[in-house]
């Protein structure tokens, strides 16, 4: 059973950081590509970055590759998503995700992705 629990939302103001949490499990991070995607009001959910279960790879949305990144505790099982240089765009709720194929998140229809945590709200202030 995968389960993801998110952590470390919160309000921020531009040019700040913020570092987000998904905690799953050893067996899950061993298995599935843990992720993350958001969804601003109005919007439609969207890919963010997730790390592979084979190899650990990266992989990022293009527009926010070198302002987020993405990392892995094998130890616990916990993904992290560390947030820089924010802005009021960012503002979102984020999700973390997790999928039994590798490098496939970035590629999924929100509606298609197996398993979801319960979001965390994330407000960057102007």
């Amino acid at each position: 059973q995968v389960q993801l629990v998110e952590s470390g939302g919160g309000v921020v103001q531009a040019g700040g950081s913020l570092r987000l949490s998904c905690a799953a499990s050893r067996h899950t991070v061993s298995n599935y590509d843990v992720g993350w995607f958001r969804q601003a009001p109005g919007k439609e959910r969207e890919f963010v970055a997730a790390i592979s279960w084979s190899g650990g790879d990266t992989y990022y949305a293009a527009s926010l590759k070198g302002r987020f990144i993405i990392s892995r505790d094998n130890g616990d099982g916990t993904v992290y998503l560390q947030m820089n240089s924010l802005r009021p765009e960012d503002t979102a709720v984020y999700y973390c995700a997790a999928d039994r194929v590798a490098l496939r998140l970035q590629y999924l229809s929100p509606r298609d992705v197996e398993h979801w945590g319960q979001g965390t709200q994330v407000t960057v202030s102007s």
